[in-house]
C-alpha cells in the first residue's frame, strides 16, 4: 500500500515467499480508529512480526521484525495545514524505515509524505526533483512518484505520491504543514479533500522499533 514506487515488485515478492511462521503479533489490531482523542492507523502487508500499541494521549510504540511493509502512527482525521509537533525515539536509522508526517486526500486520491528521517533507503531515489522548501530549520526536497494498481484508502487504485524529504534528518520537532502544501502547489502538485494525517513509522523488509508522541501546536 505504502512506501515508494520502487517497492511495488519487491513487496509482492516478499508476500509470496513469507513463511507460515512469519505471523503478525500485535496489541492493537491492524486498522484505523480513535484512541485518547487521536486518530490512529496501522497497516501491514502481513509479512513478519509487527507489534503496535496505542499509548496515552498522542503516544504510540511499535516494534517490527523481518517485516514486508507496514505503516503505523497517530494523528488526526481529517488532515489539515496544522503545525504538527512530535518527539520520541526511532530505531530505524540503519535499516529501511521512514519517520514522516503521512496522509491521504481524495479527489484527487493522493498519498503524501513529509519525511523527517529515513534509514538505509532514500525515498527520493530515482525520482525527479520538482523543487524545495525551507521550513522548520531545514530544506526539504520535493518529489512526485506514482503507484499503479496498488492498495489505497479506496482499494486498489492508481495514484500519485507527493514527497517532501528533509535534508537534515531529525527525530522530534515541529512540522509546518502549510509550508509543504504551498510548496507542492507551487510545483503543480494538487491535493484534494483531506482524509487522515498521522506521524507515521514505516518499515520495509527490516527490523526496528519506535516510540513517538504527537501533538498539535
Amino acid at each position: 500500500m505504502l512506501g515508494s514506487s520502487v517497492f511495488v515488485a519487491l513487496t509482492a515478492a516478499a508476500g509470496a515467499i513469507a513463511s507460515p511462521l512469519e505471523l503478525i503479533t500485535r496489541s492493537t489490531p491492524a486498522g484505523t480508529g480513535t484512541n485518547n482523542g487521536f486518530f490512529y492507523s496501522f497497516w501491514t502487508d502481513g509479512a513478519g512480526q509487527v507489534t503496535y500499541n496505542n499509548g496515552p494521549g498522542g503516544s504510540y510504540d511499535v516494534t517490527w521484525q523481518n517485516v514486508g511493509n507496514f505503516v503505523a502512527g497517530k494523528g488526526w482525521n481529517p488532515g489539515a495545514a496544522r503545525v504538527v509537533t512530535y518527539n520520541g525515539t526511532w530505531n530505524g536509522a540503519n535499516v529501511n524505515s521512514y519517520l514522516s508526517v503521512y496522509g491521504w486526500t481524495r479527489n484527487p486520491l493522493i498519498e503524501y509524505y513529509v519525511v523527517e528521517s529515513f534509514g538505509s533507503y532514500n525515498p527520493s531515489s530515482g525520482a525527479s526533483k520538482l523543487g524545495s522548501v525551507d521550513s522548520d530549520g531545514s530544506t526539504y526536497d520535493v518529489y512526485r512518484t506514482q503507484r499503479v494498481n496498488q492498495p489505497s484508502i479506496d482499494g486498489t487504485s492508481t495514484f500519485y505520491q507527493f514527497w517532501s524529504v528533509r535534508r537534515q534528518k531529525r527525530v522530534g520537532g515541529s512540522v509546518t504543514m502549510q509550508n509543504h502544501f504551498d510548496a507542492w502547489e507551487k510545483a503543480g502538485l494538487k491535493l484534494g479533500t483531506h482524509n487522515y494525517q498521522i506521524v507515521a513509522t514505516e518499515g520495509y523488509q527490516s527490523s526496528g522499533s519506535a516510540a513517538i508522541t504527537v501533538q498539535q501546536s
